[in-house]
């Protein structure tokens, strides 16, 4: 296996186009976050543009994952997952998996509301899985709304519109899986009580 620098910089383009589209972001966004222009982001995923440890270091940080994983460093053998929690919007998301591409795990926190959230459905590519750990989710998907209990999951292709929030004045824990667009939705939650 090649472990030269231009080996471990060669595929830089490719991890950050997998984390941008694993995360949903856009690269205006991306580019507004860190301030490198949008240009100089679709050329660093394109290949057309050398990584830099300038470049490289902010987007490390927007994504939440270390320089080592961008370049794809060697393994050290330690197999523990360095969390590095990620703040948006009030939630915590805290990423379980530390590959690029593939099936990404997270562990989000939604604080307590006082009042509910409007919801506004969102629709991507991609398939997702939730469990709930703690409290209570708050799931609206396609025409229903839901309200997933502890204990309870979820499974929806992601191209039915979806939103989801905090049910109730104490914060929620869940799990959530994003993998590849695939297999239709099977949920095994029940409504909420109206």
């Amino acid at each position: 296996m090649d472990h030269s620098p231009a080996a471990a910089l060669a595929g830089v383009g490719a991890r950050l186009r997998a984390l941008r589209i694993e995360r949903h972001l856009t690269l205006a966004g991306i580019s507004a976050d860190t301030g490198i222009s949008v240009s100089t982001l679709s050329r660093l995923e394109s290949g057309q543009r050398r990584a830099t440890l300038e470049l490289l270091m902010p987007l490390a940080k927007i994504y939440g994952v270390t320089i080592d994983e961008l370049v794809d460093a060697p393994a050290t053998g330690d197999p523990r997952v360095h969390m590095r929690p990620i703040r948006r919007h009030g939630a915590t998301i805290i990423p379980l998996t530390e590959q690029a591409g593939g099936i990404g795990a997270y562990k989000y926190i939604l604080p307590g509301r006082k009042s509910p959230g409007t919801p506004d459905p969102q629709t991507h590519e991609g398939y997702e899985w939730l469990y709930v750990l703690s409290g209570r989710l708050r799931l609206v998907l396609g025409g229903q709304e839901l309200t997933l209990k502890p204990g309870e999951a979820a499974e929806f292709n992601t191209r039915t519109p979806h939103w989801m929030d905090n049910a109730t004045a104490q914060s929620v824990e869940f799990l959530a899986l994003f993998g590849p667009q695939g297999e239709r939705a099977h949920l095994r939650a029940r409504p909420a009580a109206r």
